[in-house]
């Protein structure tokens, strides 16, 4: 199946939280519906903390900035400029195959990241994509993944941190994991890389990897069940 894209903003046209996840709740319902053909929505959040069904109150910034409750899995984390956000709203050709669609996200953005001369992988244990520590430093997170599937159909998707202040993160425990630290492309390359450079990239490895995952709203239309997947 041929995926479409859509970008709906890129800096310094950021798109506001809430009004995007209507827009992929109203996607999500039509492609379901068979009214809608999948799509992958890839944009940069003004800046937002949100918190998956799995976040406990010591996770919540500690200055009492706002924080957008979502119904996807994992726990608190950070989205704002400089990274590029990828929600694939996509039926599944297996509906019990969750794994496999997290593990072709994953291979996105190693693929992607390895553009830059950047080695990335897997941790056991944790969803996302790290940069792993030397000689006993901390592993570096590069990417989180969250994502829910509902009839059969995806929600939400990546976060890749590309050019984006590391800041934001200090005011909170990302995704609940006190042993790890965060990095961008820009810091792991030595170069100031943004989400606008890395579109093309993405979009050829969704193209790759990304349509065997993939079946048809008739396939899954009578799931009822619903999988949060991780966020780490």
């Amino acid at each position: 199946m041929a995926l479409t894209f859509r970008t709906l903003g890129l800096a310094p046209s950021f798109v506001d939280y809430r009004e995007c996840w209507d827009l992929q709740r109203d996607l999500h319902q039509r492609v379901v519906a068979e009214e809608a053909a999948p799509e992958v929505l890839l944009l940069e959040h003004a800046a937002v903390y949100t918190a998956g069904k799995r976040t406990e109150p010591q996770d919540l910034p500690r200055d009492g900035t706002d924080v957008v409750d979502v119904d996807r899995g994992g726990k608190l984390t950070w989205h704002g400029p400089g990274q590029l956000v990828a929600y694939p709203i996509v039926p599944l050709a297996d509906r019990s195959a969750v794994k496999d669609y997290v593990w072709r996200l994953e291979e996105v953005l190693i693929n992607v990241v390895a553009h830059y001369g950047i080695d990335a992988t897997r941790v056991d244990g944790r969803a996302g994509v790290w940069v792993r520590g030397d000689r006993g430093a901390q592993d570096r997170k590069i990417a989180a993944i969250g994502i829910r599937v509902l009839h059969g159909v995806t929600m939400h998707g990546f976060a890749l941190n590309c050019s984006n202040d590391l800041s934001a993160y200090g005011n909170i425990i990302p995704c609940g994991i006190t042993d790890a630290s965060v990095t961008t492309i820009s810091a792991e390359a030595h170069q100031h890389i943004t989400p606008a450079d890395v579109v093309s990239h993405v979009k050829k490895e969704f193209e790759r990897l990304l349509p065997a995952a993939i079946g048809t709203t008739a396939e899954n239309h009578t799931a009822t069940s619903s999988h949060q997947g991780v966020l780490a």
